[in-house]
C-alpha cells in the first residue's frame, strides 16, 4: 500500500511537472472584464543577456491550445509596445475610451491561436534593464527577441512542439525577417512562417514610393510634381531617396511637410486625426513631446537636421514621450498604468511608467539594415516557410506600393496573378483587396485600412490571418 501511495505521489509531481506553465505568471483576475476569460492567459517577464528582462503577455487559444500554433507578435516603432497591437488591435479584449473597460474581442487572433505578446526592445512598455542602458541596434534586438522565445518555451514546454509563426507590423518589418533568420536555424523551435504588416522592408523603395503615393492621392499639386519630375528624376527613374540635387531636396522637404506636418493621418489619409492637428514636437503639462519616429526620409539633410535637433532639444528635458500622430494612446496608458492592472499582470517595480513608445530607445536605435531582401531569400529558399506581405492601402507610414515593389524584388516564381480576394462580413460578401501568390509567398492589400489593418478592418484582418494559418487560399 505504501509503495502505491509514493508510486501516485510520484506521478503526480510528474504530472505536474509536465504542465510546466510558470503558476506565478497567471494571470488570474484582469480588472475592467465584465466576465473573466475561460481560456488561461500569463504575464511576466523573459530574462534576456542577463540583465534585460522582457515583458510578455500570453493569451492561449480559445479554439484547442494544445494543438494550435504558438504566434509571436511584436509591434514597431522602434521603441513602442506591442500591448498597443494587444489591446487595440486583435488582442482577446479591447480597451475601451474610458480607460478602464475591457470589451471582448469578436475577431480576436487567439480564437485560433495560442498569441504571445512581447515588449521589446528593453525600455518599451514593462521591459526594463537592471542598468537602464536602453541604447540598442537590430542586431541585439533580433538576438534578444530570439533568446527571449528560448526562454518563454523552457517557461512552457508543452507548446514546443507547437508550430510557430513570427508576426509584427511596422518596423517590425526589420525586427520579424532578421529574428527569422536566427529561429530558422534552431531545429528546437517549430518555425512554420512570418507575417508583416504594412512593414518597414526597404528604405529606399518606402520613400520612393511615398512620393508617387502622394501624388496619385492628390496630397501634391501639379507644380510641385513637375519639379519632383525635373530635379529628382533622369532617364524615366527617379531617387527620392538619395538624390542629393539641391533642388530635389528642396521639393522633397515640401513633400515632407504636405505629408507629416499639414494635420494629415499619416497612418490613415482618410481618417480623422484623434487630438487634432499637431506637431512633430510640442509641450504637454512640462513633458516634451516628440511626434515622428523617424523612419521616413532618412538620408535627407533637413530630416537629419530635425533628427539632430530632436535628439538636443530631448536631452534639455526630464520627461520626453514620444506620442505617434494622430493616435490616441490615452485609453491604454490609463489602463496599463493602473496600480490594479500592473499587480494583476505581475510588473516589476523596476519598470517605468507604461507608455505607447519609448522616445528613450527610439532615438538612440543604432538601425542597421537598410533593407531586408537578403533574410526573406533566405526564408524563401528553405522551401519550407509560408511568408505574408500585408498592408492597408491608405497608409502613409509604409505603404503599400513600397512594400509591393520590395515583394516583387524577390523575383520569386509567380502562382496565382493579382486578383481581389473577398471576405463575409453582416453585409454579406465583400472584397478585402488585393492579393498576389508566388512559391510560398503572398503580397496582399486591405482595402481601405491604413497602418494598423486589425483596428481599421477587424473582420478582414482576421480573415487574412486565418488563412494564412491554416494555409488555405486567400
Amino acid at each position: 500500500m505504501f509503495q502505491m501511495c509514493v508510486l501516485l505521489l510520484a506521478l503526480l509531481l510528474l504530472l505536474l511537472g509536465s504542465e510546466a506553465a510558470p503558476q506565478g505568471d497567471e494571470v488570474v483576475y484582469l480588472p475592467g472584464l465584465g466576465k473573466q476569460a475561460a481560456f488561461k492567459q500569463y504575464s511576466g517577464y523573459l530574462t534576456v543577456a542577463k540583465n534585460k528582462h522582457l515583458h510578455y503577455w500570453f493569451v492561449e487559444s480559445q479554439l484547442n491550445p494544445a494543438k494550435d500554433p504558438v504566434v509571436l507578435w511584436l509591434n514597431g516603432g522602434p521603441g513602442c509596445s506591442s500591448l498597443d497591437g494587444m489591446l487595440t488591435e486583435h488582442g482577446p479584449f479591447l480597451i475601451q475610451d474610458d480607460g478602464v473597460s475591457l470589451e471582448y474581442n469578436p475577431y480576436s487572433w487567439n480564437k485560433i491561436s495560442n498569441m504571445l505578446y512581447l515588449e521589446s526592445p528593453a525600455g518599451v512598455g514593462f521591459s526594463y534593464s537592471d542598468d537602464k542602458n536602453y541604447v540598442t541596434n537590430d542586431t541585439e534586438v533580433s538576438m534578444n527577441n530570439y533568446l527571449a522565445l528560448k526562454q518563454f518555451f523552457k517557461l512552457f514546454p508543452e507548446y514546443s512542439k507547437n508550430q510557430l509563426f513570427l508576426t509584427g507590423e511596422s518596423y517590425a518589418g526589420i525586427y520579424i525577417p532578421t529574428l527569422a533568420e536566427r529561429v530558422m536555424e534552431d531545429p528546437a523551435l517549430n518555425l512554420q512562417g512570418i507575417a508583416v504588416g504594412n512593414g518597414m522592408a526597404s528604405y529606399e523603395l518606402n520613400d520612393n514610393s511615398l512620393v508617387y503615393f502622394a501624388y496619385y492621392h492628390g496630397l501634391l499639386g501639379n507644380q510641385l510634381w513637375a519639379q519632383l519630375q525635373t530635379f529628382c528624376c533622369s532617364k524615366g527613374k527617379c531617387d527620392f531617396y538619395n538624390n542629393h540635387n539641391v533642388n530635389c531636396s528642396n521639393n522633397l522637404e515640401e513633400v515632407q511637410t504636405i505629408v507629416y506636418g499639414s494635420g494629415l493621418n499619416m497612418y490613415n489619409l482618410y481618417a480623422p486625426c484623434p487630438g487634432g492637428v499637431g506637431q512633430r514636437l510640442g509641450m504637454d503639462g512640462g513633458s516634451l513631446v516628440l511626434r515622428d519616429l523617424g523612419n521616413s526620409f532618412t538620408r535627407h539633410p533637413s530630416t537629419q537636421r530635425l533628427n539632430q535637433k530632436l535628439r538636443g532639444v530631448a536631452s534639455l528635458f526630464k520627461n520626453v514621450r514620444l506620442d505617434p500622430p494622430c493616435t490616441n494612446s490615452t485609453p491604454s496608458t490609463l489602463y496599463l498604468n493602473n496600480a490594479y492592472v500592473r499587480a494583476a499582470l505581475h510588473i516589476s517595480p523596476a519598470a517605468l511608467p507604461w507608455v505607447i513608445c519609448s522616445s528613450e530607445v527610439n532615438l538612440n536605435y543604432g538601425r542597421l539594415y537598410v533593407e531586408v531582401s537578403k533574410q526573406y531569400l533566405k526564408l524563401l529558399g528553405a522551401m519550407q516557410y509560408r511568408v505574408l506581405v500585408y498592408n492597408g492601402d491608405v497608409d502613409m507610414a509604409c505603404n503599400f506600393m513600397g512594400d509591393e515593389w520590395f515583394v516583387e524584388s524577390l523575383q520569386q516564381k509567380v502562382e496565382v496573378q493579382r486578383r481581389t480576394w473577398t471576405y463575409q462580413d453582416k453585409e454579406g460578401l465583400q472584397v478585402g483587396g488585393f492579393v498576389k501568390e508566388f512559391s510560398n509567398l503572398a503580397f496582399l492589400t486591405v482595402k481601405g485600412s491604413g497602418h494598423m489593418v486589425p483596428t481599421d478592418k477587424p473582420a478582414a484582418a482576421y480573415t487574412v490571418f486565418s488563412r494564412f494559418l491554416l494555409r488555405q487560399p486567400f
